[in-house]
């Protein structure tokens, strides 16, 4: 009998993506080089400037008007996002009527309009129209100040954005899901946040950080307004000392920054939801398991064939 001979195993070689490697190392040390050893980007005055007191305030106002920006546009995004799907042909129009408004409108026209809106009107009244009844009235330039204006400028213009999101998770749950949560007699506002949200929010979530990521970085818009936010604050700083690309460098680093928390934030989120799938899942086969413990698959007898 003879003794087969041990499979020789040779891993595939990529010669291609050894070059490429070696390329892509070759442009990232030119970058390095040219980045790091040239006197004119001023490195210096790059990190005297990076934690000074007023780059730090202009960051958390840019850090406050993201957050605020966030918690309403997903509130009133969602409230739209719901018009949209509802049977009511108003609503639906009214919904759709806003998302189309102000996904067309630039959000620097949105912001620019806003804070010149006590030229249009004089005051904000609070009331039932074509009649004489009115609940409260204020003068419009003491209520759209420049953080108010850039808060409602940027909810306005989220909020269309995030109501599209919010709506394309709804539409990807399956069909069934609805049917079925319908056919336990749950209210709509429980079958709606118990059993449709959580599955829409694995499409939710990746477009959902997206767009706050974007607001971030959007936030820079209300420079318009005169705000000392990050951007406006560097503006500010290098046209009185003419450092004009270290100071802009702090800026992008600080974005760079906050891009970077949120990126690792979306992942740990993701992955939070992922492990309750999971868990979810193996809680559902116990459940399974346990109801019908009489399905224990037996043993089968050898079956023997008489060859003739």
């Amino acid at each position: 009998m003879n003794r087969s001979e041990p499979i020789k195993v040779v891993p595939a070689r990529y010669p291609l993506r050894v070059v490429g490697a070696v390329v892509a190392l070759l442009v990232l040390a030119i970058v390095v080089q040219s980045v790091a050893f040239n006197p004119r980007w001023e490195w210096s005055v790059f990190a005297r400037w990076f934690f000074d007191p007023v780059i730090l305030e202009g960051l958390g106002q840019t850090l406050l008007l993201t957050l605020l920006g966030t918690v309403l546009s997903v509130i009133f995004g969602g409230v739209l996002a719901l018009a949209r799907l509802s049977s009511s042909w108003l609503l639906s129009s009214l919904a759709w009527g806003y998302i189309w408004l102000f996904r067309s409108l630039p959000l620097i026209v949105v912001l620019i309009i806003l804070y010149n809106f006590s030229y249009l009107y004089d005051t904000l009244t609070v009331g039932i129209p074509f009649t004489g009844i009115n609940w409260a009235s204020y003068e419009t330039i003491n209520v759209l100040g420049q953080f108010s204006t850039a808060v409602v400028g940027l909810t306005l213009v989220q909020s269309a954005y995030t109501a599209e999101i919010i709506r394309g998770g709804f539409l990807g749950v399956d069909h069934g899901q609805y049917e079925a949560a319908a056919a336990l007699g749950l209210p709509a506002s429980r079958r709606t946040l118990r059993i449709i949200l959580p599955q829409a929010l694995r499409t939710i979530l990746p477009s959902g950080f997206n767009e706050i990521i974007s607001l971030a970085k959007g936030t820079a818009m209300v420079y318009v307004l005169a705000m000392p936010e990050l951007f406006y604050t560097i503006q500010m700083i290098y046209n009185r000392t003419q450092e004009v690309i270290p100071l802009l460098m702090v800026g992008a680093a600080w974005y760079l920054v906050i891009t970077s928390v949120l990126s690792l934030i979306q992942h740990l989120v993701e992955r939070w939801i992922a492990r309750s799938e999971r868990r979810s899942a193996i809680n559902s086969v116990r459940v399974a398991r346990a109801a019908a413990p009489g399905r224990v698959a037996q043993p089968q007898e050898p079956v023997h064939a008489h060859l003739s």
